[in-house]
C-alpha cells in the first residue's frame, strides 16, 4: 500500500480529524502519561523533528515545554491543523520519503510511525541520515505481545500475537511489533538500541473499555511504570545513529 497526501488526509478524516471516534480519550491519556519518559529521552536535544502530527497531543505538549522542534507531516489537512494550532511553528508538508532536511537534527520522533509504512526499515534509514553523527531517534509502536493481545489470543479471539484487527485497519496499521522485531529493524538501518520502555497497561481491547470509569483507566497508566514493558500496549526505545 502506498501512502499518498490524499490517503493521509483520509486517514486523518476517518480517525484523527473524527470526533465520533469514541477511543481517542483512552489512547491520548496513554500518550499524555507517557510524555515525559518522551522528552527525557531526547536529553537537551537542540534540534527535533517530530514525524506526524496526528491529534495533535504530543505537538501540543512539546510546545508547552519549549523543546525546540519541527514537525513533518504527509497530510495537508493535518498541516493546515497544525499551522493553525501554533501559529510560528516550522510545519514541513512532505512525505517522509521524500523529505530532504536542509541541515541535520539531534533526534527525531518517530512516535507511531514505524506500524504505518510499507517498509520501516527504509524509513529508519532515511531518519538515520537526517541525523546529526550521534543523534537519535525515539521510536513508540504498539506491542505485540501486550497484555490484552496474549488474553485474546488464550480465549480464541484472534489466532496470533501480531494478528491485526478492525481499529489496526481503521487507523491504518500495517503490522505490530515485539521488542526484538523492533530493535532488528533499528539496527538493519544502523541504529544501535539504547534504552526500551513502554506505556499504558490494557487487559482488553479499546472497544471493551469505553464505559470503564476514566479513574480506572487513570490507575491503568498509572501501574505501568510498574511492569515490564513487554506487558504494555505501547512500547518504544531509543537508538543512536551508530
Amino acid at each position: 500500500m502506498t501512502l499518498t497526501p490524499a490517503a493521509l488526509d483520509a486517514y486523518a478524516d476517518s480517525y484523527y480529524l473524527n470526533a465520533a471516534v469514541a477511543d481517542v480519550p483512552i489512547e491520548e491519556l496513554g500518550q499524555r502519561r507517557s510524555i515525559d519518559r518522551t522528552v527525557a529521552a531526547l536529553r537537551g536535544a537542540g534540534r527535533v523533528l517530530e514525524m506526524g502530527y496526528g491529534t495533535g497531543l504530543v505537538t501540543g505538549e512539546l510546545v508547552a515545554r519549549d523543546v525546540p522542534f519541527e514537525v513533518l507531516e504527509g497530510s495537508p489537512k493535518l498541516c493546515a491543523v497544525a499551522r493553525a494550532a501554533h501559529p510560528g511553528l516550522v510545519v514541513h508538508e512532505e512525505l517522509f520519503e521524500a523529505f530532504a532536511p536542509a541541515a541535520g537534527y539531534d533526534a527525531v520522533l518517530a512516535l507511531h510511525i514505524a506500524e504505518h509504512v510499507d517498509d520501516p526499515v527504509a524509513l529508519f534509514r532515511l531518519v538515520h541520515g537526517w541525523l546529526v553523527p550521534g543523534g537519535a531517534v525515539v521510536v513508540m509502536v504498539p506491542n505485540a505481545r501486550s497484555l490484552h493481545r496474549r488474553l485474546a489470543v488464550r480465549m480464541g479471539l484472534q489466532p496470533r500475537l501480531d494478528t491485526l484487527g478492525a481499529r489496526d485497519h481503521l487507523v491504518g496499521h500495517q503490522r505490530v511489533y515485539d521488542l526484538g522485531t523492533l530493535r532488528t529493524d533499528l539496527e538493519a538501518a544502523g541504529f544501535t538500541v539504547e534504552d526500551e520502555f513502554g506505556y499504558q497497561l490494557k487487559t482488553v481491547p479499546n472497544g471493551m473499555m469505553g464505559d470503564w470509569p476514566m479513574d480506572l483507566h487513570e490507575a491503568l497508566n498509572d501501574i505501568s511504570d510498574e511492569l515490564a514493558p513487554d506487558l504494555l500496549a505501547n512500547i518504544g526505545v531509543r537508538a543512536v545513529r551508530a
